[in-house]
């Protein structure tokens, strides 16, 4: 009881600032802009007078992380396995370039930019698996920043923005097909928002590919995390016994403590989907139930962030994200021509 009496402030906070936040985004023409950023950048720009508050920080901090895993385990009930065999072979082959070179592109260009490597990954995952989802999903197992997170969602969605209203044209330029453009902008865009505006934009069959193909991306966070897990403990593992030692030797990582067990539960999640005997109106709510939770996860972080913090980062992250998402976008599309998709 105790417990609940230091957080329900900052949990109740939290969650009118996620139905504000979809209020704006459902009442704007076209949803170019998810509730997810919405409630981050109007969490940040209320940090100044959150912090007087007294009661609220601990709850921000339940939201932020236990709430936010809680909301990747209801995240599973809206995809499927089935959904990677309706895709076909063609998105799985796009989607494995277009991660290697989001990862792979983002270490490269993050060591040449100088950027601490929790920074990069998350604007890498943000833009390689599913925008704030991936970052939400990696972001506790590598301990990263609100800061942090805040900059990776906010590179990512400018970009998407760009993206929303350049696609449809680029997409009738070079006279795609429904599934052509709906498998380009299902791996290449970042947020489900986006990725359904810009699919829609081109054609409904097109938006309705780009919606399976993006889903279907999603599963991707599942060995992502789990590889940063490995890294993040390994890494920090290195600098304690170097620390202890005075020398740096082999850190040899226990798998079982640092295994993230809600990744587990989000595959559980999947599978009972993927079964058919969960009602289509009970995993539709309770997928509807995971976006809210997550909105409000991600409307606590900004709660928590003084927008100074975010902006000590510099330009340089903004640039280290454009150029990774333009990266995703060109090989996206030119694996699809060797595929003869487009």
């Amino acid at each position: 009881m105790n417990r609940l009496k230091s957080i329900y402030k900052g949990i109740l906070l939290s969650a009118a600032l996620a139905a504000v936040s979809y209020f704006i985004s459902e009442a704007l023409p076209v949803h170019l802009i998810s509730a997810g950023v919405f409630a981050l950048i109007i969490g940040m720009a209320l940090n100044p007078f959150v912090t007087s508050m007294d009661g609220v920080m601990e709850g921000f901090t339940f939201t932020s992380k236990k709430l936010l895993k809680f909301s990747i385990i209801l995240m599973g009930l809206g995809l499927s396995f089935g959904q990677i065999l309706s895709v076909g072979k063609f998105s799985l082959i796009v989607m494995t370039f277009t991660l290697i070179s989001a990862f792979g592109g983002g270490y490269l260009l993050g060591k040449v930019l100088g950027m601490d490597w929790k920074l990069s990954s998350l604007i890498s995952a943000g833009t390689g698996i599913c925008g704030g989802s991936a970052i939400a999903a990696i972001a506790p197992v590598i301990d990263a920043k609100d800061s942090d997170i805040a900059y990776g969602i906010s590179a990512t969605f400018i970009f998407d923005i760009v993206m929303v209203v350049l696609f449809p044209i680029m997409g009738r330029y070079f006279m795609m097909s429904d599934l052509g453009f709906g498998l380009w902008a299902g791996t290449a865009v970042n947020d489900t928002s986006s990725v359904v505006a810009a699919g829609y934009a081109f054609s409904d069959a097109a938006g309705q590919f780009a919606v399976i193909v993006k889903l279907t991306r999603t599963l991707s966070i599942v060995p992502v995390v789990l590889i940063f897990s490995y890294i993040n403990e390994r890494i920090e593992r290195k600098k304690l016994i170097s620390s202890d030692s005075g020398e740096a030797v082999k850190a040899k990582v226990d798998v079982r403590k640092i295994f993230p067990w809600f990744i587990l539960f989000f595959l559980l999640m999947v599978a009972l989907k993927s079964t058919g005997f969960v009602p289509l109106a009970l995993s539709s709510s309770l997928s509807k139930l995971s976006k809210f939770i997550m909105v409000m996860s991600l409307g606590a972080i900004g709660l928590k962030t003084n927008f100074s913090q975010v902006a000590k980062s510099g330009f340089t992250p903004m640039f280290h994200g454009f150029i990774i998402s333009a990266l995703v976008v060109v090989v996206s599309f030119l694996v699809q021509m060797m595929l003869g998709q487009i």
